[in-house]
């Protein structure tokens, strides 16, 4: 019953890596080329590579050595690199803010 239980959380967890894969890779994709020059990240083939390797990994070849790199490079990805595309790419502003506002609220000059 434990060794059930134990291959449920294994299970979970594979699926759960092979999502944030799949995720990470589709961001790439939908992402500018142009976006990642700006930015200063790698190039986007290069993250295409990587990611695309880490979902047929996680599909193909379950080696938790490899998996494990995968989630790291997938998490790098969505910490670092989205974040910067999403800032280059015009996405990562608000809405409805002016120019004097700061990162706590609008600036009223000591008022």
């Amino acid at each position: 019953m434990l060794l059930e239980a134990f291959g449920s959380i294994l299970q979970l967890l594979y699926l759960a890596m092979l999502v944030l894969a799949v995720v990470a890779l589709v961001f790439a994709v939908t992402a500018r080329e142009d976006a990642y020059r700006a930015a200063d990240k790698q190039k986007k083939s290069f993250w295409l590579i990587i990611l695309g390797v880490t979902v047929f990994v996680n599909l193909v070849i379950p080696i938790l050595f490899l998996q494990i790199a995968g989630v790291i490079a997938s998490i790098v990805f969505m910490v670092d690199v989205k974040p910067a595309l999403k800032a280059v790419s015009g996405g990562g502003g608000r809405r409805g803010g002016s120019s004097s506002d700061g990162p706590y609220g609008p600036y009223n000059g000591g008022r």
